[in-house]
């Protein structure tokens, strides 16, 4: 695949939401069309299932119901190379859990990513890692650093890679004001940069992303 342009919602539920009843949902059980190159904020209460939207959308999960597309073709239908080829060039994601390898200090984090990829420099990786303030915790163990501090390392190395889309789940929820904005900011210049969409989860503390479209889940 070159690109992918557009990925489409139709009638997807978590298969354990199936037997509950669930509130009125922009996401869950509708036909919802997502499109390459806009932003999106998803917002939902703890347990609405923003996590395993995440989760489906990059294929680590498949215990819904419904269908999930990527330019009309059901992903369903993927083989694990069609999985690794998505996620290696079209989809970027941040998981809420960061999924980041505490021993290894936050460079060596962003670069295990960077190498593979070789998407951005080293000179562009320092560039973010100053503008969002953790450049004098370049060297250090993820593993003794503040949750905020690591949020900001998983931004940067969820960017290191070609995208079409950037599936971000609660991304600065322990961030404050001020370093979401530098977050949101530089997430937004890569997206464009790509002209990839930007699919951001929140439960109370969201990205400040400029005028996405808002969906309730």
């Amino acid at each position: 695949m070159e690109r992918i342009d557009k990925i489409i919602l139709d009638g997807t539920l978590p298969r354990v939401f199936v037997s509950e009843p669930i509130p009125p949902s922009d996401v869950w059980k509708c036909h919802l069309e997502l499109e390459r190159g806009k932003s999106y904020l998803i917002e939902a209460a703890s347990g609405g299932g923003k996590s395993s939207l995440c989760a489906f959308l990059y294929g680590s999960r498949i215990d819904y119901e419904g269908k999930i597309y990527y330019d009309g073709v059901d992903t369903r239908s993927y083989s694990v190379a069609d999985w690794q080829e998505l996620r290696r060039r079209h989809i970027a994601y941040l998981p809420q859990e960061l999924s980041l390898f505490p021993e290894l200090s936050a460079w060596e984090n962003i670069q295990l990513k960077n190498r593979l990829t070789g998407a951005v420099t080293d000179h562009k990786i320092e560039e973010w890692m100053e503008r969002i303030g953790i450049s004098a915790r370049r060297d250090y163990p993820c593993g003794k650093m503040s949750i905020g501090q690591q949020q900001r390392v998983a931004i940067i190395r969820s960017i290191c890679q070609p995208f079409d889309f950037i599936l971000l789940d609660e991304p600065v929820s322990h961030l404050d004001e001020g370093n979401n904005r530098i977050a949101a900011d530089i997430i937004r210049e890569e997206a464009a940069r790509h002209g990839a969409g930007i699919i951001s989860t929140s439960v109370g503390n969201p990205l400040l992303l400029e005028e996405p479209i808002r969906l309730k889940l």
